[in-house]
């Protein structure tokens, strides 16, 4: 069994956006008011509260351009917030809709083909854990199965190595 973490867009992204820089089509974010339905900040992986304001921009979670660096829109609190860091456990960004698309990418950040399913809230765990046991995925991407909208990653969890002579030396 791979243990698996799920993770948030990374603070050092956010930081930028809150600190008035461009997204990935180099353009300013966008400020409008949270109605309060369906507005996952991909920060703290919680929804953003009716009447808050939040920034939509357009966000590549891939290190570098090539055509399968999908990007897309998301949402991110206007005020920084903490990131989500329960990451063990599923977020709540993933229980506001019965589904998601996951999918696996490879080293070199292509989408792995024959990996993307519609996936049902309670079954994401474990198709994320079925994804990462495979030596040809390096993370996973949790996906709006409506819009493709990029929600979070699933990385596997690493444990330390043991010590060449264990505790019972």
């Amino acid at each position: 069994m791979t243990a698996i973490r799920f993770v948030a867009m990374p603070t050092t992204d956010a930081e930028h956006l809150w600190n008035g820089g461009r997204d990935a089509y180099n353009r300013l974010p966008e400020t409008i008011v949270s109605d309060g339905d369906g507005n996952p900040c991909r920060h703290c992986l919680q929804d953003i509260d009716a009447g808050e304001e939040m920034l939509v921009f357009a966000y590549r979670p891939f290190p570098e351009l090539q055509p399968y660096a999908e990007t897309g829109p998301v949402f991110l609190h206007k005020q920084p917030c903490t990131r989500y860091a329960a990451e063990e456990i599923m977020p709540p960004i993933l229980t506001t809709s019965p589904d998601f698309i996951v999918r696996g990418y490879s080293e070199n950040d292509r989408i792995v083909y024959g990996t993307g399913a519609v996936t049902d809230i309670g079954d994401i765990p474990a198709y994320g854990e079925k994804l990462l046991a495979r030596p040809d995925i390096a993370y996973v991407h949790v996906r709006s199965a409506r819009n493709n909208c990029f929600q979070c990653r699933i990385d596997k969890v690493t444990a330390p190595a043991l010590a060449e002579t264990g505790a019972l030396s």
